[in-house]
């Protein structure tokens, strides 16, 4: 990975200033706004976008429920509110791509709105956001926005995602909702002029569309691409898509697979098509009563490459936009114009400025140095947050600073969130201003602050075990304990100890700062995305649970996308992390009594692939092996990758149980893996999270014997969540059952289960 240094270096190389100019020319063409909307973060239509904006000039925004905190992470761990915060970055990222506005519905960790599981419900999903919530939220976007166009990407129909299926419906009711003054909203209201529904099938490997998609009204050809930029509109969709890294976005489109997109008109207040989506509306400046000021935008843009000619003419387009007067209904598209031709005029004449803080995190009262570099006949100016302060020193950032924003309301590339950094300039005697952020954001910590090495501990009782340390960076901190319960402090944290007589329960304790709820921080820097922050109470779960536990030494082969091996280990199992060296030992299995495989481990473990024949050779010698669950792109090949043929089901819609609490069957009550080393009973299929499983098997040799059926509401049951097969002399376990899931939220159930799962059966 690149350094600080090299990182700068390569952004600047990798965007060459005849890029951006044409970039920046796009959105002058038209003053045409279409809004797409969606449920999460990669829901958006990228290679549809990208040809409506680069070839047609349409102003782009994109409206997205939830923040994906619930989805799967195939870059790392983070998970839940911090996920929520890391695709919101990433988001971000490819929204800028696009030149894209950006709205949330969802507007902090704790809003209704929020990726909750997986649903098949669209009424499931609108009832847990609430339909009131999700719709002030909405008529307050389109209010903001003021969009043209609605478009949603998915349709509501069965076999969709439920949340796909509420965004779809609050779409058709927001048109009206937006419009009507009376609805409960501080901004003026907004008609929509058109709503499109996708023509296309959204079935595929995740979802499975019961009913055909409504017929083509229209199709927005996007089989070609961008000649200055040398990139088909799929590739520039993929170049935004690639930001989704937690989702392992980012596919190569091969020459001659482009598409074009088919769209159905569901509303219209402006009458019908004749073959485009900006027909019957407002195209140009000179529709909304500028017509001086369009003239001028075309002769600018016509004078491109020449920069000096462009420089001239674009200050001319400037001032005629800056004295244009239009009606109040098209405002805002003035304003939208005006912001686009200061960048544009900025560009060409080859004045810019950037700024770089010396610290990402500060805390409240800090002074950080920012060093500015100006090129060309400008001057530069920090424009501060409202905690901050600019001083000869720097920015000063205020002592009762609040915590930055790990979840903000929404994105404009050309209106970044303060604190930024402004560009002026007198290009031909026209008064430039462009404001750009800072090139890595300020990040406000909370106060007071800890630093919880970990915020969910599980202590085994069977063990005999009474103490859990806890590493804790923190000055003056205490738990706020139940009667009975110990805590010594050292210099590097904690050790708290539970009564002897304790009995199982899970304990929420909240850690105390000078008798104030502290609170916890990380700063989540990955190379794709600019820094973001997530914080929450600083809180100890502690789990008191009675496990008893296998004879084994387990070898644990992960990806880092889950933590099961450390779970098992704080139960009081010996589990030992291979590394890709220690794979690539002639023998790596020996002296093992049971592998572990985690999560997506066959896709991500680049190591793992060249040893699965050794790996299912050694099952079959008598060792145990349990695999976690996988999708069919994991390079799951049926045949060869588990130690007998399993199909992993496909489109994983139909191949989950999104139900945390979904009724149970056991199908082989005297199966040696619930009775030993732990009896499972009915209890341990209680308290789940999230979900029972996904990536259930589809099909399986009959070595494989299923353990357990269940079923989602009014479906047919699946029993490819835990197979166990006798393989030779050994035995492998699959689980698609969300184990990992349930040992990160301490499900006492899920550790009993996985002891016995790990027990050798060979």
């Amino acid at each position: 990975m690149p350094n600080a240094t090299q990182s700068r270096i390569l952004s600047e190389a990798h965007d060459p200033l005849i890029a951006r100019v044409w970039r920046a020319m796009a959105g002058l063409r038209s003053v045409v706004g279409f809004m797409n909307t969606g449920a999460h973060p990669d829901d958006e239509t990228t290679a549809m976008l990208a040809a409506l904006w680069l070839r047609d000039g349409v102003n782009l925004s994109y409206a997205c429920s939830t923040r994906g905190e619930g989805g799967q992470n195939d870059i790392g761990t983070e998970a839940g509110p911090d996920l929520g915060a890391l695709r919101t970055a990433e988001m971000e990222r490819a929204s800028d791509v696009l030149d894209m506005v950006l709205y949330w519905h969802g507007q902090s960790p704790d809003d209704t709105i929020t990726d909750f599981r997986f649903s098949k419900s669209g009424k499931e999903t609108m009832a847990i956001w609430g339909r009131d919530r999700l719709m002030t939220r909405f008529v307050e976007i389109i209010r903001t926005e003021r969009p043209d166009i609605i478009c949603p990407t998915f349709l509501d129909i069965p076999g969709q995602h439920g949340h796909h299926r509420a965004m779809t419906e609050a779409a058709h009711a927001v048109i009206a909702a937006a419009a009507d003054p009376d609805f409960a909203c501080d901004l003026a209201p907004w008609q929509v002029s058109k709503l499109y529904l996708p023509a296309w099938s959204g079935a595929g490997g995740s979802y499975d569309d019961e009913v055909p998609p409504p017929p083509a009204t229209l199709t927005i050809a996007a089989k070609g691409g961008d000649r200055m930029l040398g990139m088909s509109y799929e590739r520039i969709g993929q170049w935004s898509r690639q930001f989704h890294r937690t989702q392992g976005m980012g596919h190569w489109i091969a020459a001659g697979s482009e598409r074009d997109w088919p769209l159905h008109l569901a509303y219209s207040g402006v009458g019908a098509d004749t073959g485009a989506v900006t027909d019957n509306l407002p195209q140009t400046l000179a529709d909304i009563g500028a017509p001086k000021a369009q003239g001028l935008v075309e002769a600018t843009l016509a004078a491109f490459p020449d920069f000096n000619a462009m420089a001239r003419l674009g200050a001319e387009a400037l001032a005629a936009l800056q004295s244009a007067s239009v009606e109040d209904i098209h405002a805002h598209r003035l304003g939208r114009k005006r912001l686009q031709m200061a960048r544009l005029v900025q560009l060409v004449a080859g004045v810019s400025a950037r700024a770089l803080p010396d610290a990402v995190a500060v805390h409240p009262g800090d002074t950080v140095a920012v060093s500015v570099e100006v090129t060309g006949n400008a001057t530069a100016e920090i424009l501060p947050d409202a905690d901050m302060k600019v001083t000869p020193d720097g920015l000063r950032i205020g002592p009762d600073a609040a915590p930055s924003d790990p979840y903000p309301d929404a994105f404009d590339p050309l209106v970044p969130r303060l604190s930024a950094l402004r560009i002026a300039a007198s290009v031909h005697g026209v008064d430039v201003a462009v404001d750009v952020p800072l090139e890595r954001p300020l990040l406000v910590l909370p106060r007071p602050l800890a630093e919880i090495q970990t915020e969910r501990a599980i202590l085994n009782l069977r063990t005999g075990v009474r103490q859990v340390t806890v590493g804790v960076d923190a000055q003056d901190a205490r738990f706020d304990l139940p009667e009975g319960f110990g805590q010594d402090w050292r210099a590097d944290g904690v050790t708290i100890t539970v009564p002897d007589g304790a009995k199982e329960g899970l304990h929420e304790l909240p850690l105390l700062i000078d008798g104030a709820p502290a609170r916890t921080a990380k700063v989540l820097d990955h190379e794709h995305i600019s820094p973001t922050l997530s914080h929450r109470a600083a809180v100890l779960s502690l789990r008191l649970a009675d496990v008893a536990l296998p004879k084994a030494r387990v070898a644990y082969i992960g990806a880092g996308n889950d933590q099961v091996a450390d779970a098992m280990r704080a139960v009081g199992m010996d589990v030992t992390d291979l590394s890709d060296a220690d794979l690539a030992t002639a023998a790596p299995f020996d002296g093992y009594d049971s592998v572990l495989v985690g999560v997506f481990a066959y896709r991500f473990r680049p190591a793992l692939g060249p040893v699965i024949g050794t790996l299912n050779t050694w099952v079959a010698e008598g060792g145990t092996l349990v695999t976690l669950y996988h999708r069919p792109r994991d390079n799951w090949a049926p045949k060869a990758t588990p130690p007998a043929p399993m199909e992993i089901g496909a489109p994983s819609l139909r191949w989950r149980i999104t139900d945390a609490n979904a009724k149970v069957t056991v199908l082989q009550p005297d199966h040696p893996v619930f009775h030993g080393p732990n009896t499972i009973t009915p209890k341990d299929w209680e308290g789940w999270q999230k979900e029972r499983g996904l990536y259930f098997a589809k099909t399986w040799s009959d070595a494989y014997t299923p353990l357990v059926r269940m079923a989602d509401p009014d479906e047919a049951p699946l029993d490819g969540g835990l197979l166990v097969g006798r393989i030779g002399k050994g035995c492998h376990a699959h689980v698609a059952l969300n184990l990992h899931h349930q040992l990160a939220h301490l499900v006492p159930g899920a550790y009993r289960l996985m002891a016995n799962l790990l027990a050798p059966r060979g």
